[in-house]
């Protein structure tokens, strides 16, 4: 794990060394030229969702840079991974030479690269360039990263924005007419442990359907964005990008994965289901794999309150998959462990499955998405608090 983390921040370190001139002002020549980079998902976590880089390429002052707002710094795990987790992660516009970038992603991560190269007169080169330039001065290329509404592609957009103004038309980018969780779910469909997570995670911020211009937080959707936008050059409506290139490619194989939390969680519904007809009237005689259940879901409950509550993420919450993974399960389980079926334990179990049996009923009216894995958790969940809550438990 620390050696990963040493690699990726050599890694990071050289792509954020840009050339000893990008700070100095410079004016581009005629021959210069603007492209939108897109680098599809590759195999870390990180990079599962794509990248978007600009590309300046200026032949006559020999200058080749891709300015890359989705740099930041890994550091060490020990304090990388709560900055992640607490939403406190900070992003930076980082300049570097075009061919290390390209090396990297063809040679270390192996990704396909695509060139948009945009249609934009000299003076909105210029303007573009100057604005980059500023931006990637130490002082102002630090900002805080925000998953759907601040990120690598989205800043790009802006800054696109920002230079064209009135001259960038994205009026005839479609819609996705999807949500925010939908446009998401392709890009895990080979990890379902980790698509599994994330769903459970998400708060209701992303089950809202996002507009085209929201979408275009994807690099795959800005990169269609760019496609279907158009520029005002020269009192003529021409298309932004007037040429599409592909840098590098490589084959990769098709998204394909089991189910597996829907597997692994519907057969344990079935044994558990077994389980409770044939002790339904027995008193307990194994109280640890329930423990196990109800404090496996109230880590998870911990989980999504601190995310809610103690993060400054703005898409985990709120999240209604708490009114079904109650934290204070966590308590629950150490109680039974120790004590077994006590009144006030089987008071507790029957509130438990009466609120389990209602979000069950309900969930489909919720404004939030319950991943479809969870409904054989949830059927469980409720059996076994009814087995403990019947007046029988000794």
């Amino acid at each position: 794990m620390r050696a990963r983390f040493l690699l990726l921040t050599l890694l990071a370190g050289l792509l954020a060394a840009g050339p000893a001139r990008s700070q100095h002002p410079q004016t581009l020549s005629d021959e210069a030229q603007v492209s939108l980079l897109t680098i599809l998902p590759g195999d870390q976590v990180y990079s599962m969702y794509g990248h978007s880089a600009i590309r300046i390429v200026d032949p006559v002052l020999g200058l080749d840079w891709t300015y890359n707002y989705g740099t930041f710094d890994f550091g060490h795990p020990l304090t990388f991974v709560p900055r992640f987790v607490q939403g406190r992660l900070d992003y930076f516009l980082s300049v570097a030479s075009y061919p290390r970038a390209l090396a990297f992603y063809r040679t270390v991560e192996q990704r396909p690269v695509i060139e948009q190269v945009l249609a934009l007169d000299a003076t909105q080169r210029q303007a573009l360039f100057d604005l980059l330039q500023v931006n990637a001065r130490p002082e102002n290329r630090t900002y805080r990263y925000d998953f759907l509404f601040d990120n690598c592609a989205t800043r790009i957009r802006d800054v696109m924005e920002a230079t064209l103004g009135e001259a960038l038309h994205f009026d005839d980018v479609p819609p996705p007419n999807r949500t925010f969780r939908q446009l998401l779910d392709p890009y895990a469909a080979d990890r379902p442990f980790l698509d599994f997570g994330i769903d459970l995670a998400l708060g209701t911020p992303v089950d809202r359907i996002a507009s085209a211009r929201e979408s275009m937080f994807l690099p795959d959707y800005l990169q269609r964005a760019f496609a279907h936008a158009t520029l005002t050059r020269d009192g003529q409506t021409v298309p932004l990008v007037a040429r599409t290139d592909t840098v590098f490619w490589t084959d990769r194989p098709a998204a394909r994965a089991w189910p597996w939390p829907a597997l692994l969680l519907w057969t344990l519904f079935a044994v558990g289901l077994g389980w409770t007809v044939r002790t339904w009237s027995q008193p307990p005689a194994r109280r640890w794999p329930d423990a196990w259940l109800f404090g496996l879901v109230g880590v998870a409950g911990v989980l999504l309150l601190y995310l809610w509550a103690g993060t400054e993420h703005t898409v985990t919450r709120p999240n209604w998959n708490l009114a079904w993974a109650w934290p204070t399960h966590l308590v629950a389980a150490v109680w039974l462990s120790r004590r077994g079926g006590t009144p006030l334990l089987r008071r507790y179990f029957a509130a438990t499955a009466l609120a389990t049996v209602v979000f069950l009923i309900g969930f489909v009216a919720l404004p939030q998405s319950v991943p479809g894995a969870a409904i054989p958790l949830l059927l469980l969940l409720a059996l076994r608090a009814l087995w403990w809550a019947r007046p029988r438990s000794g």
